[in-house]
């Protein structure tokens, strides 16, 4: 029987034929800017099965930890308050899954289900709406592991990176009250979501802009002195939920993230900075914040490299989304015709290498 961890591939690969031999494109305005985007519809057929899969997934990950806190969910609305107050961790996500057990039961694949659902939906919807290659997005979010590693295990704070996900539009039209809204409701499901208020200042406004040069700078300084930034990291973090960060990934042997990884969710950056003269030129608004996204994204894995991939590994997440938007575009419009089928060759290549790798080595599931 063919590995369903493989047969995703297959039914994008189905999807991409479909779209280029039928007419599913549509017309839409996004930034001010006519542009052709698949109907939702389409999106939602492309992405289902991964929904579908989130849902039915066995034991993978954290699910028995997480099958274990919903069957000890109450079963009454009655229960609920009394539980809530029980709930000092990130009581949005416990709250709001209390609340669902009380529409679906105890049926763990119903749950799962739902939770996949709520964030494949966000996903997809951006997705289709801000990219210039919705399948190319779609391939690199499943390539790149971020649905086993976020849809089957650290679904809370998923749950808080697609949140805010949602909200990129806000962040387009520098909405900054409603995303602040957005980002404080997120920071209930995952406290770790408050990371993204000094971030998104950093990422606003032009492509390499001088937030993003200094704080490229700060990521340099603490990789140099990752001693004393580990130190003043522990002081940053003693008050919050997160206040043993450095004791424990030191305890744990931690020695940070895989640097394959960090290449991987670098190469948008690196990209982006060899044809960071065309980006400037175009200074295109939706490409200027991933751009900028991509680097804190790249800084972020870097510090964790050195640090700790447990725990500051988890945080780009909230950036690295955002890249799935970014290649696509930078092999379109940084490389010319000949290039750009070489470059989409070797992007799916290297990416499936990396799939292999982290299902086989990594999450033993190939």
């Amino acid at each position: 029987m063919v590995n369903q961890y493989i047969l995703i591939f297959v039914w994008l690969g189905f999807c991409a034929i479909i779209a280029e031999k039928s007419s599913v494109i549509k017309t839409e305005v996004v930034c001010g800017g006519t542009v052709e985007r698949f109907p939702w519809w389409f999106a939602f057929v492309a992405f289902v099965p991964v929904i579908w899969m989130a849902g039915h997934r066995g034991n993978v990950g954290d699910t028995g930890a997480y099958l274990s806190g919903f069957l000890n969910m109450p079963d009454s609305f009655a229960g609920i308050p009394a539980y809530a107050e029980t709930q000092a961790k990130d009581p949005g996500f416990y709250v709001f899954s209390a609340i669902l057990k009380q529409f679906i039961g105890n049926h763990s694949v119903r749950y799962f289900t739902v939770l996949a659902a709520i964030q494949g939906i966000i996903l997809l919807t951006v997705y289709r709406k801000y990219s210039s290659a919705y399948i190319v997005s779609l391939f690199l979010f499943l390539a790149s592991t971020d649905y086993i590693s976020w849809m089957y295990n650290g679904i809370r704070q998923f749950m808080a990176v697609t949140i805010i996900f949602g909200g990129t539009s806000l962040m387009l039209r520098n909405k900054y009250v409603s995303l602040i809204l957005v980002i404080l409701l997120a920071s209930l499901f995952h406290q770790s979501a408050l990371i993204m208020i000094p971030i998104v200042l950093i990422a606003q406004g032009k492509a390499w802009n001088t937030r993003t040069l200094l704080f490229i700078a700060i990521i340099i300084i603490a990789v140099l002195f990752v001693g004393r930034f580990t130190s003043l990291l522990d002081a940053v973090l003693e008050e919050t939920q997160y206040a043993s960060v450095v004791s424990d990934y030191t305890s744990w042997n931690d020695d940070g993230t895989n640097p394959i990884r960090v290449l991987v969710y670098s190469l948008p950056a690196i990209l982006a900075f060899l044809g960071r003269k065309r980006i400037m030129y175009e200074d295109d608004q939706l490409i200027n914040l991933c751009t900028n996204f991509s680097l804190v994204t790249a800084g972020l894995y870097l510090v964790s490299m050195f640090t700790s991939g447990i725990f500051l590994g988890r945080l780009p997440i909230y950036t690295s989304l955002y890249s799935y938007i970014l290649l696509p575009w930078e092999i379109e419009n940084l490389f010319i015709r000949e290039s750009k089928r070489l470059m989409y060759v070797a992007m799916i290549v290297g990416y499936l290498g990396f799939y292999y790798y982290q299902m086989h080595v990594g999450f033993r599931l190939l």
